[in-house]
Order: structure tokens, then sequence, then C-alpha cells
């Protein structure tokens, strides 16, 4: 889910160059955590890298949503971590709940993200020490398939395999968006330039260290479930991502939800890891902050805000206003 990391990771593992479809250096792409690595990917890729029961609209026409209770209030806008440049200019909506901002506030600070001590913390603790390698911890069948994956993606299973396996097929799905043309800086990363710029303070709900270790831990125990299911559709990446960001633009609860959530609720461990606990810890402070007369906009993946565990719904549970920003408050 830290996609900044994973991407600095990438090139301590590859260099800047792979593939032989980038003339230049890749472009840095913005921080985020991994699997909610895109609560925003296909099934499989969500299951990683990214990153929805209760509907509390049907469709809302914008990813970004005002909260309200007891006259105080805060902004949640839904994220994706990485785009393409057919992807800008962004939603309005998050310009206008920019501009009524005090503060910003991510799932981990940009800032740190770009710090390349955090991507080489990550890749040691993404391989093996032990003496284990893929071609051990998988069953051959599925290491076969691992490898026919790499081989097609340009990545050689050699250099893969000292690594995790959540940690490996994250690489191959990094590799396969860059393909698609997916290189662009995503929302995070383009308001957290923009705060810097003009001054406005930044906060986290958490730290790069708790999601590298969410990373690195990712699918233990169940390896070979975890990289089939990763590799299932990663042949559709550029058709999925397309979905996805329709999905994401026009604030389509119900889609995101098909998108995302069910498909994650198959492995009951990796929900609870990744989105039901996260948002749980995140409301206790997200709770304190609506009890502020500063206005927060809160910057999160998207997959968080949707489903009976999400955001949306924990806010309307507390008796808060939610209202899609431009439209008539949701009881």
């Amino acid at each position: 889910m830290a996609i900044q990391i994973l991407i600095d990771a990438f090139r301590i593992v590859f260099g800047s160059k792979t593939g032989g479809y980038f003339k230049g250096e890749l472009k840095s792409l913005p921080g985020k955590q991994m699997i909610c690595f895109l609560r925003i990917m296909h099934p499989s890729l969500r299951l990683l890298l990214c990153f929805f029961a209760l509907q509390i609209v049907v469709f809302g026409q914008s990813p970004v949503w005002k909260i309200s209770k007891n006259e105080q209030t805060l902004y949640v806008g839904g994220t994706c971590h990485i785009l393409r440049q057919s992807d800008f200019p962004l939603p309005e909506a998050f310009d206008a709940a920019y501009n009524e901002s005090d503060l910003l506030v991510f799932e981990v600070d940009p800032a740190r993200m770009q710090d390349p001590a955090v991507a080489t913390q990550l890749m040691r603790k993404a391989r093996y020490t032990d003496g284990r390698t893929l071609k051990t911890v998988l069953s051959k069948e599925v290491y076969d398939e691992l490898a026919a994956q790499a081989k097609k993606s340009e990545m050689p299973i050699e250099v893969l395999n000292g690594l995790k396996p959540g940690m490996a097929v994250m690489m191959l799905t990094i590799q396969e968006l860059m393909k698609a043309g997916v290189t662009q800086d995503g929302v995070d990363m383009v308001f957290a330039k923009r705060a810097k710029a003009d001054g406005k303070p930044v906060r986290s709900l958490e730290t790069a260290e708790f999601q590298i270790d969410l990373i690195t831990s990712m699918g233990e125990g169940l390896e070979d479930e975890l990289v089939r299911y990763s590799l299932r559709d990663l042949n559709q990446i550029e058709k999925f991502f397309g979905v996805m960001i329709r999905a994401w633009r026009e604030g389509d609860n119900q889609a995101l939800e098909r998108l995302f959530v069910d498909d994650m609720r198959k492995f009951p461990g990796l929900y609870e890891a990744l989105l039901a606990e996260r948002n749980e810890n995140w409301m206790n402070d997200l709770e304190k902050m609506l009890a502020t007369p500063e206005v927060e906009f809160v910057l999160v993946g998207a997959g968080h805000l949707v489903g009976e565990d999400g955001l949306l719904a924990s806010f309307q549970k507390m008796g808060c206003q939610v209202q899609v920003l431009g439209s008539e408050s949701v009881q």
C-alpha cells in the first residue's frame, strides 16, 4: 500500500529503467498504502499493492464528502495513489475541499515516503533471510505461473526469487502499471506538494513503519493463494484501471464496493488487516478531529470509504451528516 515506497524499492532492485519501454527516468509516484495499494485495483491487485455492504449512496457523482456534526466539519476525499496523464484535471470537488480546509490529513505523510531510507527498509524486510525463497515457499505449479508472468513482464524471476510472495507480485504489478502509462503523481502527492507550497499543515493517520510491516507480512501462510489470486487478472490491468478510474471520479460507491470489498472479503484475514481494522483505528482520530474548530481535509484510498466497515458508514453511525460535496446530505 505504500506505493512511493514500492516505486523507490523498485528502483533499488531493478534500476530506473526496465523492459526497454521507458525512454527516460521513471516518474516518482505518490506514497500510500500498499494493498490498499490501491484499494482501487483489481481483485487480485487489490490484495496487493493497492488498497466496499452498507451503501450510503447509490451514486455520488463525486469522490469527495463533507462530514458534519454539531456545527463542526471535515472533508474526506477518496484518492487514487497513481494516475495516468489523461486522468487530469482532477475532479473539481478536490479543489473546493482543499480551499475550505485548514490542514491536510494523509494515511502517511507523503514527504516521509520520499525518504530513500524508507524504501531501503522495505526491501530489507521484504526479503527472506532464513534461506527460504519463492521456489521453496510456493508450490511448483504456482511458482511456474509466477515465473511465466515475470518473463512476460520482462522482469527476471531470479531477481524476484529472494523476495516474499506479496512483494514479488507487487513488483510485477508496478511493472504492468508503468507499461500501461500509469506513471503520474496521484491525488495524494498533488495535494501534498500544494500544501507545502501554501504552507498548509499536514498530519498522518499511520507511520511508514506500520505500512512496511503490513506489506511484508501480507499473505503469510497463504502464499500460494495470494500469488495465484494476484496474478489472475494482471493481463487485464489496463482495462481494469480505466473502469476503476471512472467509478472513482463519479463517486460510484456500488461499483467501488464490487471492485474491491466484495472480493477481498473472500480473504477474511487480509480484509480485517488491510481495511476493517485500519478504518476502525483511523476513526478514533477522525472523531477527535471532527470535534475541533479546524477544518481537516482527509485524503485516503477510495476503498477505505465504502462498505459496512468503511469510513462513510462509520461517520453515519456516529450521527454525522454525510454529504457528497455539492449535493444534499445523506441521513
